[in-house]
């Protein structure tokens, strides 16, 4: 699977901040589920629309993340959000956060669920997402 969302666009505010004008490191997580949430909903599937119709939800089961350059106050950014691996009932992403000029700043290896709603256990991915 190699399909990629052409960059979710990022702006690093103050409040994303620490004193030194760098971003936090846990907004970097904000910043990569926004992401995947919007390549969800590109392809028409809303998240509060799979847990009422469909019956589903999804979970972070596990993230590897690696910084490697800070993102600093009033960059302008971009996530790139692809597949990498495709199974029954979760689905891995790979995900980079670059700067507007297309310098990598963090990389991210995410294990998603697809997990009842109601009991949490895991479901199969609804067949439209595959």
């Amino acid at each position: 699977m190699n399909e990629t969302v052409a960059g979710f666009p990022v702006r690093v505010y103050y409040e994303d901040t620490d004193a030194s004008g760098v971003a936090y490191h846990a907004n970097y997580l904000r910043w990569f589920e926004r992401a995947r949430t919007e390549w969800l909903r590109a392809r028409g599937y809303g998240q509060e629309r799979l847990r009422l119709e469909e019956g589903v939800a999804f979970t972070v089961s596990t993230i590897e993340i690696e910084y490697r350059k800070p993102a600093r106050l009033d960059d302008e950014l971009q996530v790139q959000t692809r597949v990498a691996e495709l199974r029954r009932a979760s689905l891995i992403f790979e995900q980079s956060l670059l700067r507007a000029d297309g310098q990598l700043l963090s990389t991210a290896r995410v294990r998603i669920a697809c997990v009842d709603a109601a009991t949490f256990r895991p479901k199969a991915l609804p067949p439209g997402i595959i």
